[in-house]
C-alpha cells in the first residue's frame, strides 16, 4: 500500500461550488475510485487550501490512474472540478507531498 498526501489551491470564487461537488460525490465516480484500488479517500480544506489524502492498494498505480481518467464519468468530473483550481489554467492542480513520519 502506498499513501498520497497532495496539496492544492482553489480560486477563492470557486470554494463553494467545489465543496457542493464534493458534498454529494456520484456513486458511479466513488465505484471507479474504488474499483482502482483507491481507499480511505479524503479531502480537507482550510481557506483556498486542499488537502487529500488516499491509500492506493493495487499493484500498478500509473495504470489505474490512466483506466481512470480516460473514464467517461471521471471525465464529466474534471468538467466541474478542475476548473475551480486557482492554476487550472497552466494544467496544475495537485502538489504531492513528502510523508515523513507514520504511525500505523
Amino acid at each position: 500500500m502506498k499513501r498520497f498526501i497532495l496539496h492544492s489551491y482553489l480560486k477563492p470564487e470557486k470554494v463553494e461550488d467545489y465543496v457542493k461537488l464534493h458534498a454529494e460525490p456520484w456513486p458511479e465516480l466513488v465505484q471507479l475510485m474504488t474499483e482502482c484500488h483507491l481507499h480511505n479517500y479524503s479531502i480537507s480544506i482550510r481557506g483556498t487550501e486542499l488537502y487529500t489524502y488516499y491509500e492506493y492498494t493495487g499493484e500498478d498505480y500509473e495504470a489505474d490512474m490512466r483506466k481512470m481518467g480516460e473514464t467517461a464519468v471521471q471525465q464529466r468530473w474534471w468538467q466541474h472540478s478542475k476548473p475551480c483550481f486557482l492554476y487550472h489554467e497552466d494544467g496544475v492542480y495537485y502538489d504531492e507531498l513528502e510523508e515523513i513520519f507514520y504511525l500505523a
